[in-house]
């Protein structure tokens, strides 16, 4: 039996986690560990909860006594699987209920869930699923999409005693408490994250949200750009360009955030991503992650036209360029509306060596110091001018695709393009 001393200690060890910034697979873990010392049979423990993110819908963490806690996120899915329409979650949510117990033993023993086949597999006696919602306030509807729900299991002869449940459900509501501080905190870093990038939003969720904050740093940055975007926007279907341009991003942006870029803006049908570094040594890896990045782009993007050209669909073109240099990475805007912006020369010249691609008829352009970390991989293509640089740039394209040409035999309505283009100032 739980004593009630015990119990009322792990609930203000509860509040104290509330006032923190608790990692809520630590947390339940420790939790599950301080029940079973003060006397609760717990065996196994599942807590689950909704969550805010483009790739998963829910995220549960495992506790089995003896072991680790364990994190496992689940994928957004049109359809609801077999495995959960037959849950006892999905049946306390259809028919509103908000405690579950089923005895796994004796003569009060009910197993109608596969769940508890297994349970019973595991020499587990007993389970309690309690559901507790984060606003108490809110509709029916709404607490079930905003709160969580805690399996709890005993391995005990007899399973739970009245005590422990009530134990449980005492414990539950204080740990609802510190578990919306630590799921809230979770989904903020998720939404930052998605829109704004890794570096970026780890910067606005530590303070960095004032106009001005932002800071210098040295970095790789590569800017992709889809071919024929203006074509292919008026003469396809809007879902077939819209298809088309995730494909691409796949390619690129994909292909950046694989290899550590941190992708910071889709300006339009182009991508721009950036990989930091500070010292000589981190540049190596820097300008070795972004060719890799770059090799891998236009690998997939074979893949990708292979499958498109046999479903009749339009293949993707596109061109990347690689610049290295310091940027300013920080808030512009007005002080009510602020947006996370990478800017200066660096930026604006990658623009420009993108475009080249074109005149010099390779899929990719990158300067001289990022070709001299893979000298071997890179041919030059000759000098180039850039609008607004006053020194002719050399620049390199990939040894086994390239097809060079020199700087002169560009067309004059390429070089007329090119020195055209206004600077490039990038938003989140």
């Amino acid at each position: 039996m739980a004593e009630s001393t015990l119990i009322k200690g792990i609930g203000e060890w509860l509040i104290d986690q509330a006032l923190s910034e608790p990692d809520i697979v630590e947390m339940f873990g420790a939790v599950c560990q301080r029940l079973y010392a003060a006397g609760v049979p717990l065996g196994r423990a599942r807590i689950s909860w909704p969550t805010l993110h483009p790739l998963f819908q829910a995220e549960t963490v495992l506790w089995e006594r003896g072991k680790e806690p364990v994190l496992d996120q689940f994928r957004h899915q049109a359809e609801r699987s077999e495995d959960y329409l037959r849950s006892p979650m999905y049946f306390m949510f259809e028919h509103d209920i908000d405690v579950l117990r089923r005895k796994l033993e004796g003569p009060n023993k009910l197993v109608d869930f596969p769940i508890l086949e297994d349970l019973i597999q595991q020499g587990m006696t007993d389970y309690l699923t309690i559901a507790t919602s984060f606003d108490s306030t809110a509709s029916r509807i709404e607490q079930k999409v905003f709160g969580m729900i805690v399996a709890w299991a005993a391995d005990r002869p007899g399973g739970f005693t009245e005590d422990d449940i009530a134990a449980l459900q005492k414990i539950q509501r204080r740990m609802a408490v510190a578990c919306k501080t630590a799921i809230q905190s979770r989904i903020a870093g998720n939404i930052v994250e998605t829109y704004l990038g890794q570096k970026a939003g780890r910067q606005v969720l530590d303070g960095a949200i004032k106009r001005g904050d932002g800071q210098e740093t040295q970095a790789v940055v590569w800017l992709s750009d889809l071919r024929d975007s203006t074509a292919l926007a008026d003469t396809m279907a809007p879902d077939a360009y819209f298809d088309l341009l995730n494909a691409y991003y796949e390619c690129t942006a994909g292909s950046a955030i694989k290899h550590g870029g941190e992708v910071l803006d889709f300006i339009g049908d182009a991508v721009l991503a950036i990989f930091p570094y500070d010292t000589d040594e981190e540049f190596q890896k820097a300008a070795v992650a972004a060719t890799s990045a770059l090799r891998d782009a236009f690998a997939m993007r074979e893949t990708v036209n292979t499958e498109r050209n046999t479903d009749g669909r339009v293949a993707i073109r596109f061109g990347v360029g690689l610049n290295t240099g310091k940027v300013m990475f920080g808030n512009i805007g007005v002080e009510e509306r602020l947006t996370f912006s990478v800017i200066g020369p660096t930026v604006n010249e990658v623009s420009r060596i993108e475009t080249l691609t074109k005149g010099v008829d390779s899929h990719a352009l990158v300067t001289a110091k990022i070709a001299a970390s893979e000298p071997d991989a890179w041919v030059s293509t000759g000098r180039h001018r850039l609008a607004g640089v006053s020194q002719e740039i050399e620049l390199f394209a990939p040894k086994t695709a390239s097809k060079a040409v020199a700087p002169e035999a560009i067309g004059a309505e390429q070089e007329s393009t090119v020195g055209d283009a206004p600077p490039v100032v990038v938003r989140h």
